[in-house]
């Protein structure tokens, strides 16, 4: 039985929901990790807090921590109520992170098979986990790429409310590694992390897909 981590970002939780309950009934154990970039970012703008990024990766200090954590718990019971008694929600305090002072509160997760997710896969359920480590706010896709890592998954897929990785106007059936860390040092915003992310998957041994793009670690055949 295979091992599928699904990252997740709060605005397409629906999408999210249908495609685990898909590998589930196909017979594939599901990890399932989310965000919650929308509904934090909107927060922190209603309560006047400055939203700001670097690569990708949310700038975090003590007041916006309180907000992370707040949003990533509202859509853990969210994605948790959808699935039922499949779920089993890990809000805070799974991963293993080490920390990025020049960003605040933030962490960079380290490859980890936490007991708490095997359990839950053993018996045939679907973790839900949220990209926190203790006092530390995790870009979601490096949680869902250490998580893959850590635990010998055989693929990872980013849904995302965009077709795929585009490249000059295309979106691209596939990129090698190397190709995907070339064109993160030329975007901005949240498509960089997960091209990194993707990359990193893809050299550690887990096939990566976001959206319809799929990262290898050689070559592209042509």
């Amino acid at each position: 039985m295979s091992l599928v981590v699904l990252k997740v970002g709060g605005g397409v939780a629906a999408t999210a929901v249908r495609a685990a309950e898909e590998l589930v009934f196909q017979e594939h154990k599901v990890v399932l990790v989310h965000g919650a970039g929308l509904q934090i970012t909107a927060e922190l703008e209603r309560r006047r807090l400055p939203v700001r990024f670097v690569r990708g990766r949310r700038v975090t200090d003590a007041a916006a921590l309180e907000v992370v954590r707040e949003g990533l718990a509202a859509v853990n019971a969210q994605l948790c109520a959808a699935l039922g008694p499949l779920a089993v929600p890990l809000p805070d305090g799974v991963l293993d992170a080490t920390l990025v002072p020049e960003l605040g509160f933030v962490g960079d997760p380290v490859p980890s098979a936490p007991p708490v997710v095997l359990a839950a896969l053993a018996a045939g359920r679907i973790p839900v986990v949220a990209p926190l480590a203790g006092g530390l706010n995790v870009n979601g896709d490096e949680a869902a790429v250490a998580l893959a890592l850590g635990l010998g998954a055989d693929r990872i897929v980013f849904v995302t409310d965009v077709p795929g990785v585009l490249v000059d106007g295309t979106v691209a059936p596939r990129l090698d590694a190397a190709e995907a860390e070339r064109l993160a040092a030329g975007f901005e915003g949240g498509i960089v992390p997960k091209l990194l992310a993707a990359a990193r998957a893809a050299r550690g041994g887990v096939a990566a897909e976001i959206g319809a793009t799929s990262v290898v670690l050689g070559p592209v055949a042509t």
